[in-house]
């Protein structure tokens, strides 16, 4: 049988109590908080809940309640309390101190059991739930460390070294490629077609969580095989059709090779997510001669960008309140930015045309 202990400076209260219990608990009792206190010295590990009057001489229940956090017995007992009170703000102030529930005067010895195996069952699982959360935040810790270490192997390793530095000169063949169309662009139509490069080499950590998760080894040779997106650019548009143009633009180049393409401008994901992503393979020059990289590019207007950024600080933030409301309005500013860039790049055609 659970413990439990039952603190109340008036007898006819603790027997009263005692008489409802006894039947499913075992029941200590104390006439005041300092003997409760000296009761839970010794036996708080056995006990599966107080019960606390708030009203005692010396040591009422509000001091036993604070000593309790103090030495961090609230957090494995739950606590109700005795009272003959229905007063707001104390009922308040108990919960904020971390009180389970309480029991009202005069007993009704149904709702007295109810209640306590009610607060002693959703004590225990949240005990559960907080030992769970922590053997995950361990293993998590554990996962993290290795992914460190085996970060740092990568680093040290000459021929990893050697494949970032080619993948970076991917990145630079493709921004100096779309440099040269953005000037041709812009010295036969007087505009730029997009608006800025933002390029990015994947960590050695993202590097081997991502073929961890695909089964693979941590090898060079599977960095080369199974990613797509070691290296990648962003290149933020100012118009819908920019973007179809100057992917054309540079796919047609007789020496790229369009590996993947995925249109979620089309076909945007449930989310609302809208970019065009192309997976290419493109020839980079060394000295010993030549060799095609894959280099993943993104091309995005500049509000489906600010949008894009505004949801991935969502997905990466642990403590944002009202996720599902902020989800569905991101939907719904994604339907907006739609309507909204089309609109604006009908207002360019049409001025276009009065200059034509």
């Amino acid at each position: 049988m659970q413990k439990i202990l039952v603190v109340d400076d008036a007898e006819l209260n603790r027997e009263l109590l005692r008489d409802m219990l006894e039947d499913e608990f075992l029941v200590e009792t104390a006439e005041d908080g300092e003997r409760a206190l000296q009761k839970l010295q010794r036996r708080q590990s056995e006990l599966s809940a107080l019960l606390l009057d708030l009203h005692m001489p010396k040591f009422n229940g509000f001091a036993v309640i604070e000593e309790m956090r103090r030495r961090g017995w609230m957090e494995r007992i739950p606590v109700l309390i005795i009272s003959s009170e229905h007063a707001v703000e104390v009922e308040n102030r108990c919960f904020e101190l971390g009180v389970s529930d309480f029991i009202h005067k005069p007993f009704e010895g149904s709702i007295v059991k109810n209640r306590v195996k009610n607060a002693i069952e959703l004590f225990t699982c949240k005990l559960k739930l907080q030992q769970k959360v922590e053997e995950q935040e361990e293993t998590l810790r554990a996962k993290d460390q290795i992914i460190q270490r085996q970060a740092q192997k990568l680093r040290e390793a000459k021929p990893f070294n050697k494949l970032m530095l080619e993948y970076q000169s991917a990145i630079m063949e493709v921004e100096t490629r779309l440099k040269v169309l953005n000037a041709e662009f812009s010295q036969e139509y007087n505009r730029n077609p997009f608006e800025s490069i933002k390029s990015r080499l994947k960590t050695p950590e993202s590097i081997y969580e991502k073929l961890e998760r695909k089964g693979q080894p941590i090898t060079v040779e599977n960095v080369q095989e199974h990613l797509h997106d070691v290296a990648g650019l962003r290149v933020i548009c100012s118009f819908p059709d920019d973007i179809y143009r100057l992917a054309r633009l540079l796919t047609g180049q007789d020496d790229i090779i369009l590996l993947r393409e995925k249109d979620y401008i089309k076909e945007p994901k449930d989310n609302g997510y809208r970019s065009l992503h192309l997976i290419l393979s493109i020839p980079i020059f060394l000295p010993a001669g030549k060799k095609y990289m894959k280099v993943e590019v993104q091309f995005r207007t500049i509000a489906m960008d600010f949008w894009a950024s505004l949801e991935h600080k969502l997905k990466y933030k642990k403590t944002v309140d009202n996720t599902e409301e902020i989800v569905g309005q991101l939907k719904m500013c994604a339907d907006s930015i739609e309507e909204l860039d089309y609109r604006m790049q009908e207002i360019r055609d049409q001025i276009d045309r009065s200059h034509s």
